[in-house]
């Protein structure tokens, strides 16, 4: 699959040619990042390779520049990923997962490792450790609150504490950090925020030490179980009220958001044994052992579908249910919603980007013509005058199958069936990767 092909060097590129017209809005820098292993260096799992973050910056209607940039992590630079008093050293990973921006500061994240701060021109600052307060990992789906600016987060590990829960305030300190207890190293790699409470995803992927060295050292385990954790973040020793779920495997969720009735509505792309098992091994990962669940429900097709799941805590009841049976995954939305209830989720299948309300239950999509894959879309709000939730433009990297060329998309969010708003040619073929943000400029003041 060419559009996976790492690419070998960094460059630079200015003027990019455009097609339709960008938005005069769209004043920022749209930013990528994905694994991307160095030349000549083979990487046994897809998730494994160095962070590589690429740019694009728009201006007044136009796109300015193109760059890529390894991040400089202790990794890249082949340090040790472990201290000479025997503990992991979290600067030495590959900040390769997410990029987001937060109290004036640009995160490369990895769920592994500290985050690496980069400049907006893509230049490595170092790995962040918030005033030596953070001495865990750092999860690479961090979600910011629409309302009070505080980042909640946590890490996680193979050794006690399994699993940590962190919050930044708005200027960017580190102010709360308490471990929650699970029973063993589980893969975790996303949760949930709501209004007042942390969703927990406490499920059976766990660490295989004799798989160290070799891939990535997860598999699932049916002995694990699976279950999801409801915690209030704003009682800083609030118990977690645990609900037992159908096994399954969740990377990414959509959004959550408490109801009129107090209960909490999770919505995410969930893989069942048999497609977790399938696009793990398409990913680089081990053949997971035959057991009772190997021959579990769903085509073993590698693909999630869209779940929700609504936990009562006061009843102590969970309920599950599909929302749409088409494979799909790197779910986004407004991040004015994040923790809120939000009407629209925007998804991606590989060739499409698809839409969904999930208020008046309709589904729309961008299907791009064969041959071409298409990443997460990030949805970037209108800001002038009143509007609507899905008043916005969504952005993605496309990358031909061929490995030939690349573009940076843009599609009206309000209309995603119609053409594309504007297309960016981009100086080369960017391989398929993982998370981004839009980060605006800032407002310019007199």
């Amino acid at each position: 699959m060419s559009y996976l092909t790492p690419v070998p060097n960094e460059i630079d590129a200015v003027d990019l040619p455009v097609s339709g017209a960008l938005p005069p809005e769209l004043t920022g820098r749209y930013f990528r990042n994905g694994p991307n292993p160095l030349p000549g260096e083979r990487s046994s799992h897809w998730f494994i390779g160095h962070g590589m973050v690429h740019g694009v910056r728009l201006r007044d209607g136009r796109a300015e520049w193109y760059r890529n940039r390894w991040v400089r992590t202790g990794k890249l630079a082949g340090r040790p990923n472990v201290r000479p008093d025997g503990r992991p050293d979290l600067a030495v990973a590959s900040a390769n997962t997410h990029v987001i921006e937060h109290a004036g500061r640009i995160l490369a994240l990895v769920e592994n490792g500290l985050p690496h701060q980069i400049t907006p021109d893509l230049d490595t600052v170092g790995a962040v450790d918030f005033e030596g307060r953070l001495t865990t990992a750092m999860t690479a789906h961090p979600k910011q609150d629409p309302v009070t600016g505080d980042l909640h987060f946590f890490g996680y590990g193979v050794r006690p504490p399994y699993l940590t829960y962190h919050r930044l305030d708005a200027s960017g300190a580190l102010v709360h950090s308490r471990e929650v207890t699970v029973p063993g190293g589980t893969m975790t790699h996303d949760f949930a925020v709501t209004e007042h409470h942390v969703v927990w995803l406490d499920l059976p992927v766990t660490f295989q030490p004799h798989l160290v060295g070799t891939t990535m050292p997860y598999q699932w385990d049916d002995r694990y179980g699976a279950r999801l954790g409801v915690m209030r973040h704003d009682r800083p020793d609030a118990p977690v009220h645990w609900f037992d779920i159908a096994p399954c495997y969740v990377f990414h969720v959509g959004n959550a958001h408490e109801d009129d009735s107090g209960r909490i509505v999770l919505d995410a792309v969930r893989y069942s044994r048999a497609d977790f098992t399938a696009v793990w091994r398409m990913a680089g990962g081990a053949a997971n052992p035959a057991g009772p669940a190997a021959s579990a429900a769903a085509s073993p097709d590698g693909a999630a579908r869209l779940h929700r799941w609504t936990l009562d805590p006061a009843a102590g009841t969970v309920t599950e249910q599909p929302l749409d049976d088409r494979a799909v995954e790197f779910p986004t939305l407004d991040d004015e919603r994040v923790g809120r209830a939000a009407r629209y989720l925007y998804t991606s299948d590989d060739s499409a980007i698809v839409k969904y309300d999930l208020v008046g239950g309709g589904v729309s999509s961008h299907r791009l013509e064969p041959g071409i894959y298409v990443g997460e879309a990030v949805f970037v709000p209108a800001t002038i005058g009143p509007r609507r939730e899905d008043d916005g433009w969504l952005l993605s990297i496309t990358t031909r199958h061929d490995g030939s060329a690349s573009q940076l998309l843009v599609l009206d969010a309000a209309d995603l069936a119609a053409p594309p708003v504007a297309a960016v040619d981009l100086p080369r073929a960017v391989p398929a990767g993982f998370h981004g943000s839009w980060i605006a400029d800032a407002p310019v003041t007199t």
